[in-house]
Formats: structure tokens, C-alpha cells, sequence
């Protein structure tokens, strides 16, 4: 067994990960865990949550650690009109969901900052799937556009948009006829926003409900940016793997064309999150535009030490007065490739291949 084998859950995926990123020509990213809190608190809509851990640093500057990577990465981002590929793997520190204390998670994922073309996103949309398949090769990754939302948006008074955006990234298509028949929406575009909340499937088909429903020039170009997407993707073997979601939605304050989430069999929340963020580099005073992508670890935590069947290839019993023995039947099975914890009793929630006792059983 290779070091990389004895690697378990999160470390062995992240090896697969890096190599994965550093294929494509993408550079490691390192940050420090603090930023100042100014850049949070300026981008507060940006966050998974804006709750962040706080303290004040020996000159008395009030620093935060760090809740996403992100906002670093376009902080200390190269000058304008260059191009930057980088990858990471980070620590980032959020509250949790389920307890509502503060948690440190393990992150991964990569940025294309710069002069943004259609290759690189689709480079970003396969590498986003590739990841997915690098933990598990039952996923699905959603694939949007918002401009075609914005398009729509624009068509209904500024105090409905973000109820809009919710019912549908909820899917909720009887609400929403509720809420256009209220607010006094045409039949027709009520029709529209409920045609978009409902299409999701492969790429031919859903591209060809779609078409209709682009009743701007806006929503036109969105629809031409996310058709040559899928045209490339066809061409892959990934294509199986994703599928059309006008659900995913995104903070349009600072995402502006393609988004996507990952899923993988096993786990109800999405794992992988990410899409085009022109409006956020606009917004932090960068020219240029943007796309990324971020894998929760701690969401897949668990399926990875499922799959995992064994802790250890070999343990090695032994008892007080066997110690230079062990020690000498230790290194023989660990300079054949085999992973070895010795101990003189069964450990509790140990899984391992084998089971050897100095000077007696082997046991499968």
C-alpha cells in the first residue's frame, strides 16, 4: 500500500484535488486565518453567514477570522488585465448550522480571476465536475445562468425580485402563482417565472423548453453564453453528469452569468457551490471578471470515512514482555506496504484487515 493509500477521508481527497488542479495549470493560493474585518464587513451579502469571529490585534485593528477564502484571494489579487489560476485548501471559520456555534471547516477550490473567456469557464464547469468525481463517482452538478433570472427580474417592480428569486430557487411553483396572481403579474409572464422554477434535466432538453421563455435581448445573450457552455460540455464525458437548474440561484449582487452546484448520492445539501462573480470584482474596485468554485469537506466528511472499509491493514496484538518482538513484526509488515497499529488490546471503533497476535493467530 502506497502513502497515498493509507491517506484517509478528507487528506486522500484533497491529493486527488490538488493534483486534479495542478493539471490544468493552476497555481497554490496560502492566506493567513486573519483578514481585517473591514473586507467582511463590506461584503456582508457575499458571506455563507455574517456572523464572524472578531478580535482586535496588538495595534487595536479589528481583525476577523477568516470566513471565506474568496474575498482574500481578490483582495491580494495580481493588477488589472492579468490572469490568475490558483487553488487552495483552507481552513475557514463559520457558524454551524446545526448547533449554531462557531466550527472550523476544511475548504477547497479554485479561482480564475482576469480577462474571463468562455474557455476558461468551461474549463472551471469541468474541473467542477471532475472534483465531484474525484470523491465519488455518483454526482450530479446543476448548471444556471442568472442572467436569464435578471432578465425576468427586470420585468417585475423592484420589491417583488428577491421573493421571486427565493420561490424559485425553491421550486415552490404554487406560491409563486399565488404571489403573481396577488401582486397583479400578466397570466403570461406569471407563466414564464413558472416555466423556469420547474425546468431542470439533461442539456438538449431543457435548452430547447428555454428557448421561449427568453422574451428580451438580455435574456437572449444569456441564453447564447450558456448554449456554447453546453455545446462544449456535450462533447465531454461529463456531459451524463450535468444537468440544467434554473434553481440555482445566486446573490445577484455579485454573480452576473453561469452558476452551478454539486451534489453527490448520499448527502441532501450541495457540496460544491461556485459560478461567475464579475459584479463582486466590480464591486471591490477590480476590472475583469471572475469564476470559482468551493467544496465543503465537512459535508462529505462522513460519506468519505464510509468508504473507507478499514483503519488500518493489520493489528498487531501483543503482550507486556513481547515489546522487542512487536516492535520487530511491526516493521516486518510495515516495510510491505501494510499500515500497522500495534496495541495490547482491541481498541473500540478500530476497523482493520487483519488481526495478528504475537505468536499465534492470524485472523482475517
Amino acid at each position: 500500500m502506497t502513502e497515498r493509500e493509507l491517506l484517509v477521508g478528507e487528506e486522500r481527497a484533497l491529493v486527488k484535488l490538488r493534483s486534479l488542479y495542478k493539471s490544468y495549470g493552476y497555481l497554490p493560493y496560502k492566506m493567513s486565518k486573519f483578514e481585517e474585518y473591514d473586507l467582511y464587513a463590506g461584503n456582508k451579502d457575499f458571506l455563507v453567514s455574517d456572523r464572524v469571529i472578531t478580535f482586535n490585534d496588538t495595534d487595536g485593528k479589528l481583525l476577523a477570522l477568516k470566513p471565506d477564502v474568496t474575498l482574500s484571494i481578490i483582495k491580494n489579487s495580481v493588477a488589472d488585465g492579468e490572469k490568475r489560476k490558483v487553488y487552495y485548501n483552507e481552513n475557514v471559520y463559520r457558524v454551524s448550522k446545526s448547533t449554531g456555534q462557531f466550527k472550523e471547516i476544511m475548504q477547497a477550490g479554485l479561482e480564475c480571476i482576469g480577462e474571463v473567456d468562455i474557455t476558461d469557464v468551461f474549463e472551471v464547469v469541468t474541473l467542477a465536475a471532475r472534483s465531484l468525481e474525484c470523491i465519488s463517482p455518483d454526482y450530479v452538478l446543476d448548471l444556471s445562468h442568472m442572467g436569464i433570472l435578471s432578465a425576468l427580474l427586470s420585468e417585475l417592480p423592484d420589491s417583488l425580485s428577491g421573493r421571486i428569486s427565493s420561490l424559485i430557487a425553491d421550486k415552490n411553483a404554487h406560491e409563486l402563482a399565488s404571489l403573481c396572481a396577488e401582486q397583479g403579474i400578466s397570466p403570461e409572464l406569471a407563466e414564464v417565472l413558472a416555466s423556469l422554477a420547474s425546468l431542470y434535466g439533461s442539456i438538449p432538453s431543457v435548452l430547447e423548453r428555454l428557448l421561449p421563455l427568453c422574451r428580451t435581448e438580455e435574456a437572449l445573450a444569456a441564453y447564447a453564453e450558456l448554449s456554447s457552455l453546453c455545446e462544449l460540455i456535450m462533447n465531454t464525458g461529463l456531459s451524463s453528469h450535468v444537468r440544467l437548474d434554473f434553481s440555482v440561484v445566486n446573490n445577484m449582487s455579485y454573480y452576473n452569468g453561469i452558476v452551478f452546484r454539486g451534489f453527490l448520492s448520499g448527502i441532501s445539501e450541495g457540496v460544491l457551490a461556485g459560478g461567475e462573480y464579475g459584479r463582486l470584482l466590480s464591486g471591490m474596485h477590480r476590472s475583469g471578471d471572475a469564476i470559482g468554485f468551493a467544496i465543503y469537506l465537512d459535508l462529505i466528511s462522513e460519506l468519505l470515512s464510509e468508504a473507507r472499509s478499514t483503519d488500518v491493514d493489520v493489528l498487531l496484538l501483543y503482550k507486556s514482555g513481547e515489546e522487542r518482538e512487536m516492535l520487530k513484526r511491526k516493521e516486518e509488515l510495515i516495510s510491505t506496504g501494510k499500515s500497522v497499529l500495534s496495541s495490547k488490546i482491541i481498541p473500540k471503533g478500530i476497523r482493520y484487515g487483519e488481526c495478528v497476535t504475537l505468536g499465534g493467530d492470524e485472523n482475517a
